[in-house]
């Protein structure tokens, strides 16, 4: 019991190191909110929800595992090396695949909301 006590604060020793080195976690949590308050606001039925819970999860823990392989790559490899370069590279495009299918999701659920929406 101990030890899963030991492993959850391990994670959130990782939250707080993400969000402390990582601006771009600050502006993922920005989107977010706003597109938490967006379902909110335009009333987004529960399966919609899931596809924006699952996309905004999809950009978080694709940007903490790039910046997971970034320290690694910064630990192991302090001098630029052009196969570093490329590991941060593909980790950071995985990043820009997850943000681009998540905006995608977006705009398929708030398109047609917000053609019918009234204030």
């Amino acid at each position: 019991m101990i030890d899963r006590i030991k492993s959850l604060g391990y994670a959130i020793e990782g939250i707080r190191t993400f969000f402390k080195t990582q601006h771009n976690a600050w502006i993922h949590l920005f989107a977010a909110l706003i597109v938490l308050i967006a379902g909110i606001l335009m009333n987004v039925n529960l399966n919609e929800w899931c596809w924006l819970v699952v996309s905004i999860g999809l950009v978080f823990i694709t940007e903490m595992i790039n910046t997971a392989v970034e320290f690694l790559t910064d630990l192991v490899s302090p001098q630029i090396h052009p196969l570093a370069k490329k590991v941060k590279d593909v980790s950071a495009a995985a990043v820009l695949i997850a943000a681009i299918t998540s905006f995608i999701i977006g705009l398929i659920i708030f398109i047609p909301k917000f053609l019918t929406f009234d204030l």
